[in-house]
Formats: C-alpha cells, structure tokens, sequence
C-alpha cells in the first residue's frame, strides 16, 4: 500500500542514491565543464526519462529474470565494470579549453541508453522493484509510482551536478587543476565500478 511511510522512505533513498556520485553524476560534472549548463540539459534529461523506463521494465518483470538467473546479473555487473573503466580512460585528456572545446554532449537517446550499462542505475531499479515495491496496490499504479518519484526525484539531484561543472569551467585554463579534474572523476568511475560490481 502507498502510504506516508513509504513515500518518505522512497524519497530517501532516491535522493541519497541519485546526489551521491556515480557515473551518471560525474559525467554530467563533465559535460557542464566542457558544454556549459544548457548544452547538458539534454544528458540530464535523457538520464532521468531513461532511468524511469529502466525501472518501469524491472517493475513489469525483468527483476523476475534476475532472481530466476542471478548469474546474468552478475555478468551484466561485470560488463558494467569494464564499460565503466574505458569511460575513465577516455577521461584523461577529455576537458580542453571550453573556448575551442571539440566533441558534443551526450543526445538525450544517448543518455537514456547508458542506463542500461550504468551498474548505479541497475542498483536502483532492482532495489526499489524488491524493497519498495508497493505489492498491494494495483500493478501499473504501483510501477507508476516507483517511476514518476525517480524522475522528480532525479532530476533535481543530477542538476546540481551539471551545474557545479559549469561553475568551475573557467578554472580549466590552469593546466594544473584541468588534470587534476580528469583524473580525480577517471578515479571516481573506476571506484564506481569497482565498488558496485563487488556488491
């Protein structure tokens, strides 16, 4: 049943796990350094219409697949990983001055896809289609409800991340801290990656 308790339970845990970085967040800190705030505002869309789908599919019964067959699960982790770790290693050296920047951000489709091979998003999903799963109500109001709170949830949470990126864009002219950038958000992928798949 959908009651208080549980809307404030789902809020949590949606806002620890989509504010906290992963790697949705730290290429969206990215994007913003290297496109400026409204170039990434399709990236940051496609990842919370991307992620509601995701959790939506899990909801309708992918997660049964998951519990049926944990290996695939396990597999996909590891895929996750090492798509994780070429995303890092592309990284280094990504962030030019953003005067003469080349490259494009992410399309909102593009966005929308990574979901499917971000071990963060797959995290989410399954855990709110097992642990907050509203069993009692009616079957498209309870994924619907799952759903649409991710987005509200999401979107503000992925925002700031974007926007910190912008914040910081006219720091990247010192070679210095432009490498220290790169490498500190290479790291954080791979720790991501690292961290999810061992759990």
């Amino acid at each position: 049943m959908i009651d208080t308790a549980l809307i404030l339970a789902l809020i949590s845990y949606y806002t620890v796990m989509f504010i906290t970085p992963g790697p949705n967040n730290t290429m969206l800190t990215i994007s913003g350094i290297k496109f400026g705030f409204k170039k990434t505002i399709p990236h940051i869309f496609g990842i919370s219409i991307g992620h509601a789908i995701q959790i939506s599919i899990i909801c309708l019964g992918f997660g049964i697949i998951f519990k049926q067959y944990p290996l695939i699960q396990v597999y996909l982790k590891w895929v996750c990983l090492i798509y994780l770790f070429y995303l890092a290693c592309k990284m280094i050296g990504s962030i030019k001055n953003h005067e003469v920047n080349s490259g494009k951000p992410l399309k909102f489709i593009e966005a929308s896809m990574f979901q499917w091979v971000n071990p963060k998003a797959w995290t989410i999903a399954i855990t709110v289609s097992t642990a907050f799963y509203p069993s009692e109500e009616n079957y498209i109001l309870a994924f619907l409800f799952l759903a649409s709170f991710a987005t509200l949830i999401n979107l503000p949470c992925i925002s700031l991340w974007a926007l910190f990126g912008a914040s910081i864009r006219k720091f990247i002219d010192n070679h210095v801290i432009k490498k220290a950038i790169e490498y500190f958000f290479a790291l954080l992928l791979v720790i991501t990656g690292i961290y999810l798949a061992l759990n």
